[in-house]
C-alpha cells in the first residue's frame, strides 16, 4: 500500500529561482549602467563595483558571524548593490557608498534574517540613511558629459527637481535630453530609455508584475495635472521610474494580490507627488516606497481572497 504525503504549500514547482531572478534583474539593469558610464563617464562604473563589491562583502561576513549559510551565490546582494548605486551621485566619495552598501545588507537585510525578510527595500533605506547622515556629499549633482545640457567636463549642477523647486523653470533641460538621461541626477536613474528597456525586459520574463508601475507612474502623472505640473517632466524628473520599475516590485516588499498591488502602487505615486509639491525636499521617491513598504503586512490583509466555500461573516 502506497503513503500519501501531506505537505504545505506551494505545491506547484519551478524551475525558477532565487539567482535565475536576480540574474534577471542584473541584466535589466544593464542599459542603465552603460548609459550612467555614458553620461557621467568611467567613475560611475567604480562608483557601482565599490557598492556592489562592499554590499557582497558585507553578506558574506554577516552570515558567517550569524552562523548561517552562505547566500552570496544567489546575486541579491549584487542587485542591492548596484540599486544603491544607481541612487547615489556620480560624485559620492567611494567610502560613503562602501558604508550604504553594508548598511544596507546587514542592518537592513541579514538583521531580519535574510532575503525576504527584510520589511523595507535594503537599498532605499541604505540611501535614506546616508541622505540624512551625508547630506552634502548626497545632494552634490553633476552635470553630464554630453549633449546640449551638458559639457566637456564634469560641472555641478542642479536635478531638474530642484531647478523647478527653485522656480528657474525657464532654465529646465528640454524633455529629448531629460528623456535619454542629459540632466543632473543620481547615476542610475536620469536615463529613462535605459530603464524602460530594463522594465519591459523583467516583464517579458516574468519577473515583474506591472501593475504596480502603471499605477505608480500613472497616480503620479494625474496628480501632476491636479496640480498644474507638467506630467512629462514629473515622469523623467528624479528616480521616479527607476523606484517605480526596480524598487517598488521587490518580491519582498510589495504585495502579493494583484488590488494590493493597484493599491501600493498608487499609495506610492500619491505620496510621492505630495512629498514633491509641499515638502521641503524635491524628491519623494525613496521616503514613498519606504512608507508603502511597512503598509504592505496590512494591504495584503486587506485584499487576502477568501478561501473557496468560506462563509462570509453573518450580519
Amino acid at each position: 500500500m502506497e503513503k500519501l504525503f501531506i505537505s504545505s504549500s506551494p505545491h506547484l514547482r519551478s524551475g525558477t529561482g532565487v539567482r535565475s531572478i536576480m540574474l534577471d534583474v542584473i541584466i535589466a539593469l544593464t542599459p542603465a549602467l552603460i548609459a550612467s558610464v555614458i553620461l557621467f563617464g568611467p567613475r560611475a562604473l567604480l562608483v557601482t563595483a565599490v557598492s556592489v563589491a562592499a554590499a557582497v562583502l558585507a553578506e558574506y561576513l554577516s552570515r558567517k558571524i550569524m552562523k548561517r549559510p552562505n547566500s552570496i551565490g544567489d546575486l541579491s546582494a549584487v542587485v542591492t548593490g548596484m540599486l544603491l548605486a544607481f541612487n547615489l551621485p556620480v560624485s559620492i566619495p567611494l567610502w560613503i557608498a562602501a558604508l550604504g552598501s553594508a548598511i544596507a545588507i546587514v542592518v537592513v537585510k541579514q538583521f531580519f534574517g535574510g532575503i525576504g525578510q527584510n520589511f523595507v527595500n535594503p537599498a532605499l533605506a541604505g540611501r535614506i540613511i546616508l541622505m540624512v547622515s551625508f547630506p552634502a556629499h548626497m545632494t552634490k549633482w553633476t552635470m553630464p558629459l554630453t549633449g546640449s545640457f551638458g559639457g566637456v567636463d564634469a560641472v555641478t549642477t542642479a536635478t531638474p527637481l530642484g531647478i523647478l523647486s527653485e522656480g528657474g523653470e525657464q532654465t529646465m533641460p528640454p524633455l529629448l535630453d531629460m528623456f535619454f538621461g542629459v540632466r543632473g541626477g543620481c547615476l542610475g536613474e536620469t536615463c529613462a530609455v535605459a530603464l524602460l528597456l530594463g522594465g519591459v525586459y523583467l516583464v517579458a520574463r516574468k519577473v515583474i508584475n506591472p501593475i504596480i508601475p502603471i499605477c505608480y507612474v500613472g497616480t503620479a502623472a494625474l496628480l501632476s495635472l491636479a496640480f498644474g505640473l507638467d506630467p512629462l517632466v514629473q515622469i523623467l524628473s528624479g528616480g521616479l521610474l527607476l523606484g517605480a520599475i526596480f524598487m517598488a516590485t521587490d518580491y519582498a516588499t510589495s504585495p502579493l494580490t494583484n488590488w494590493g498591488k493597484v493599491i501600493f502602487g498608487i499609495g506610492c505615486g500619491v505620496l510621492t507627488m505630495i512629498i514633491r509639491q509641499f515638502g521641503s525636499l524635491p524628491e519623494g521617491v525613496s521616503f514613498s516606497i519606504v512608507l508603502m513598504n511597512i503598509l504592505v503586512p496590512y494591504i495584503d490583509r486587506l485584499t487576502r481572497p477568501v478561501p473557496f466555500g468560506e462563509e462570509g461573516a453573518r450580519q
